[in-house]
């Protein structure tokens, strides 16, 4: 009996803290979500948190521990795994109570006709209600409770003034922390590929299939283009490692760093990976069961499939479908509109209402992250305002506490941040040396001072939102996608998901424009701003190299586009020629 269709959403990770206990809220409720496992510490507050509101025992990992980082993370996941089995008994139990828990699943799915049928009939029949309430308890579908490495994110970690082992870096005591977790579900890689941490996952049985056959920790590849997907698809799978899902996610992004292209579109992306889906399931899976022989490891129960995703400036339910009948998508990730959604995020009032005020000029494409990589961010968070504070009063940096960005060794023999104190009041003094006019040192002066402690200001709206004290000091990052300016406020759950599935629009009156037009119009203030910063430098013979191709990929995009829309979206082709129109420096001969 298959009597309802599973959510074709899913919720990607959001900043550090935003999504840490979505799953608690949502996967009961059948939608599936991603936790970042950046920050152990901030993982460990929420442990003691919940332990406390579900009775549970807690006993405290301190960092005096052998191998605390990954043992937090592993024993916060255990936790998550036991509330959300909880939750799920708990809704089975009262299965047909008005009201309850159930009813509020049914209400939300993508179409309903199937089950309000059984359900109605369950109410006369207690054959019918017997029958259901089986299939209820042994086969109701629960989110998945994923989580998120950015490979990026390594940084070696020293004791006692000693660099530690490659296995205690940053992200390979979290891989650690989640392999040794019993969730089945998956672990989303992204932020490039990282040979090193790759070649880690084999130590770990769950990611390999079992004696019959099945996986219990999959891995899904977050990837920006066809080719990157086949290349890490490839590699993986020459370990005896299936990626059972590439989640595409365009320039737009879901909020948080953003890995622009250089000027591929959106659309021409997916289409590579409509005509080459099955390219890349046949070359992956021959080296799988390649691997697995050599290995001699268990074959797959099934042969090996895989899903294709997208996310990445959703915003409507007709880009939601067009995205999965078009371009034949398995599900669409749905973020910073989530941002809005208490029910869904952790988010502190004031933050809330930042953003649901928050309109096109207030949401920027900014260069906060210490990372150097592009970072969603909007004007007005409280740690935006402190770290201008800061400077102004000739204290420009941050104290590093938990030292999650280190990356910097410009200064020192170890890594340090750029948003640091010791790292700014250095470059600044250099800056200061090199004697530049009025307007030069200002333009560089604010990129050094904008670089801002995205470790303590990405989890601190989670701990107010819980009434968990916090310093006086720590403020909040906040870090949503652009496509956030259309929704204007404070949303239920279910106002959200009934929006996803165009029951309800939350959208507000104002223009917005598609998706595919939201990407490309970032993308020609990219090549905007890049062109300016190129005509003072015009010998750099690389950087000449790369505007003229993002230059031919946006004309190509454009000519893409130009072809898919000119039967039915005539509106989309006017607006293409108003941006490039307002956007001259496009056309720029190079």
């Amino acid at each position: 009996m298959n009597i309802f269709k599973k959510h074709t959403f899913h919720i990607p990770v959001l900043g550090l803290g935003y999504t840490l206990d979505t799953p608690i809220k949502v996967a009961p409720l059948g939608i599936s979500s991603v936790i970042s496992l950046v920050d152990d510490a901030l993982m460990e507050q929420l442990r003691e948190f919940y332990s406390k509101q579900f009775n549970l025992p807690f006993q405290a990992i301190s960092e005096k521990v052998e191998d605390f980082r990954a043992k937090r993370i592993t024993s916060y996941l255990n936790m998550v795994d036991d509330i959300v089995s909880k939750k799920v008994a708990d809704l089975k139990k009262t299965a047909f109570d008005k009201g309850g828990e159930l009813e509020k699943y049914i209400g939300m799915l993508p179409s309903l006709t199937d089950f309000t049928k059984k359900w109605n009939l369950a109410e006369k029949s207690k054959e019918v209600k017997d029958d259901l309430m089986h299939w209820i308890h042994n086969h109701l579908p629960i989110g998945d409770i994923d989580v998120n490495i950015m490979t990026k994110l390594d940084k070696t970690n020293y004791k006692g003034g000693e660099e530690l082992p490659i296995e205690y870096n940053d992200a390979h005591a979290a891989l650690r922390g989640f392999a040794n977790s019993k969730l089945t579900s998956s672990l989303v890689l992204s932020a490039g590929m990282s040979p090193r941490l790759y070649s880690y996952l084999e130590k770990f049985d769950d990611f390999f299939p079992d004696s019959e056959g099945n996986i219990k920790k999959k891995i899904i590849l977050k990837v920006s283009d066809y080719r990157s997907a086949l290349v890490q698809g490839k590699m993986l799978a020459a370990k005896g490692l299936w990626v059972s899902e590439y989640r595409i996610e365009s320039g737009v992004n879901c909020g948080g760093h953003a890995f622009p292209t250089n000027g591929v579109l959106f659309g021409p992306i997916l289409d590579e990976f409509k005509e080459k889906r099955d390219e890349l399931l046949t070359t992956c899976q021959g080296v799988y069961t390649d691997a697995l022989t050599k290995k001699e490891l268990s074959q797959p129960a099934e042969n090996p499939e895989i899903k294709i995703t997208a996310q990445g400036g959703v915003g409507t339910n007709e880009e939601h479908q067009f995205l999965m009948d078009h371009y034949k998508m398995d599900g669409v990730g749905w973020g910073s509109p989530f941002m809005l959604v208490p029910e869904a995020v952790s988010i502190d009032p004031t933050t809330l209402q930042l953003l649901a005020d928050a309109k096109e000029d207030d949401l920027y494409f900014s260069g906060l992250s210490p990372l150097g990589v592009p970072f969603n961010s909007v004007k007005g968070a409280s740690m935006s305002i402190q770290r201008l504070e800061y400077a102004k009063e000739g204290k420009a940096g941050m104290p590093c506490t938990k030292q999650f960005l280190k990356y910097n060794t410009e200064y020192t023999d170890k890594p340090i941040c750029t948003a640091s104190r010791q790292y700014q009041k250095q470059k600044l003094e250099d800056l200061q040396a090199l004697n530049l006019n009025a307007q030069d040192y200002k333009e560089a002066y604010d990129e050094i001072i904008e670089k801002e402690c995205l470790c303590v200001g990405l989890g601190i709206s989670l701990l107010e939102a819980k009434n968990i004290e916090v310093k006086p000091t720590d403020k909040v990052t906040v870090c949503p996608g652009p496509n956030l300016a259309y929704f204007s406020k404070k949303m239920s759950l279910k106002e959200m998901v009934d929006h996803i599935y165009g029951r309800t629009n939350m959208l507000d009156d104002r223009h917005r424009p598609h998706m595919f037009l939201k990407e490309l119009g970032m993308y020609l203030d990219i090549f905007k701003k890049r062109i300016e910063k190129f005509m003072k430098s015009p010998d750099d013979k690389k950087e000449l190299k790369q505007l003229q191709s993002f230059q031919k990929n946006i004309f190509d995009g454009i000519a893409y586009y130009n072809e898919l829309f000119k039967e039915k979206k005539k509106e989309i082709l006017d607006e293409i020629e108003q941006m490039l129109h307002k956007n001259p420096s496009i056309k720029t001969e190079l």
